[in-house]
């Protein structure tokens, strides 16, 4: 089950939440430097990342799982928002160059059908940065910040399903070593620990970044797909019934 859209919003609004966001933009930062000219999707709830990469790209999409829900982005423009169902991409095969997925693979219904779906969309050489909790991790036990919710993965478990899925890995960085805690004693020390988790226990640290290139030198089995479930968009709150429609019930 998908973290829910206003449950996103609301910790990325706290301060934890903005925490969260700097350290793991760094991280993300050590990966992807700059994108010049380049199409980026993210998936899932990527919002809080793509801001710093989309003023280099030719053009940036959010597509944010119809179990989630969608809110519009960016703020004050015209929308890049699209509501989809993350194993069928409203895209043409080979369209876009890089794909940021965040709060999206652990909540995957079937991940093996979504990265396979993610290589159908990525260009010859493009790249793929998945962001998932960390199974060994402290915030993956803490159910109130999003990387609490869905299935974590080890680094092993990430590994063996980017090379299933016709993916090479490649460069990858660890993030959140400072313990989710809404204390402002302790999210001061936010610096200290991040400095000593790098060096001192990276392998429990709170999510697990890895970069993967599509591979094109091996095929994959072609299955025929199941019929799907159709989501219907709808507006949420509905709103109050006005006087008419009571009356003509």
């Amino acid at each position: 089950m998908h973290a829910d859209i206003v449950d996103l919003r609301e910790f990325y609004h706290s301060p934890l939440g903005r925490l969260a966001d700097h350290s793991i933009s760094m991280a993300l930062t050590s990966l992807w430097a700059r994108l010049p000219d380049e199409r980026l999707v993210g998936l899932g709830y990527a919002v809080p990342y793509l801001e710093r990469f989309r003023a280099d790209t030719e053009r940036t999409f959010a597509f944010m799982p119809a179990g989630q829900g969608a809110v519009n982005w960016p703020p004050s423009e015209l929308s890049s928002t699209a509501l989809v169902f993350d194993e069928e991409l409203p895209l043409p095969d080979a369209s876009v160059d890089r794909v940021l997925m965040v709060h999206s693979l652990e909540f995957a219904e079937n991940p093996r059908e979504t990265m396979k779906e993610l290589w159908r969309v990525l260009a010859p050489g493009g790249r793929l940065v998945i962001v998932v909790p960390n199974r060994r991790g402290v915030w993956a036990r803490m159910e109130h910040t999003p990387f609490g919710s869905g299935r974590p993965y080890s680094r092993r478990q990430l590994t063996a399903l980017l090379r299933e899925t016709n993916f090479t890995p490649g460069a990858s960085a660890e993030a959140l070593f400072f313990p989710p805690s809404k204390l402002r004693s302790v999210l001061k020390l936010r610096g200290v620990f991040e400095r000593m988790g790098r060096m001192l226990w990276p392998m429990f640290s709170g999510v697990i970044i890895v970069e993967a290139q599509k591979r094109l030198y091996q095929g994959l089995p072609v299955a025929a797909r199941a019929s799907r479930r159709v989501f219907v968009p709808v507006i949420a709150p509905q709103g109050v019934p006005t006087t008419r429609d009571r009356a003509g019930r």
